[in-house]
């Protein structure tokens, strides 16, 4: 194993990288359970979460990670995730992660739809002494949007070449 800044540090110790394993997957099974104690557990008290750009362009401290989670409780209270694949070392453990609820609440200014959506994510999660104490994350938001009804329009620098690729089959190649 390589650790940050390139030393060679031998083999994981199996035992922690089976504890981390187990952590990573009880916080998801403690928040499908709504049991914010326990995940409270689990985090270290300077826990922090980095989302993707596109849902806040800053990372979130513990506060701001409750209120980031309780938009999409309240948007999706059945929210359920279900760890697909995990693999792990000594300080972190990478999950995909599939993510299904029905959208009943409020969610970021969208009444409810009442559709279910089901998508993906991505995550990494650093551990020290037991406990997690960083999350990056991905979420397939592209899908959830589209399944909630809602049309991903381009910005304005793709949508010139999306409509030149639409004239282009309309009209052919060009001819001499």
């Amino acid at each position: 194993m390589i650790e940050e800044g390139g030393q060679d540090v031998g083999p994981a110790d199996p035992a922690v990288v089976e504890h981390n394993t187990r952590i990573a997957r009880e916080w998801i099974a403690e928040f499908n359970k709504g049991n914010r104690a326990k995940e409270e557990e689990i985090l270290t008290s300077d826990y922090v979460a980095y989302p993707p750009a596109s849902l806040s362009p800053t990372s979130l401290d513990h506060d701001a990670w409750t209120k980031f989670l309780d938009v999409f409780v309240q948007g999706f209270p059945d929210l359920h995730l279900e760890v697909e694949d995990a693999v792990a070392d000594e300080h972190t453990v990478a999950q995909r992660i599939s993510f299904t609820g029905t959208h009943t609440g409020d969610f970021q200014g969208l009444p409810p739809t009442n559709r279910k959506v089901s998508f993906t994510g991505l995550e990494l999660n650093r551990v020290r002494d037991g406990r997690i104490e960083a999350h990056w994350f991905q979420l397939d938001q592209v899908t959830m949007l589209q399944q909630l009804g809602l049309m991903v329009v381009p910005g304005p620098r793709l949508l010139p070449r999306l409509i030149a690729g639409k004239v282009k089959q309309l009209f052919g190649p060009r001819r001499s």
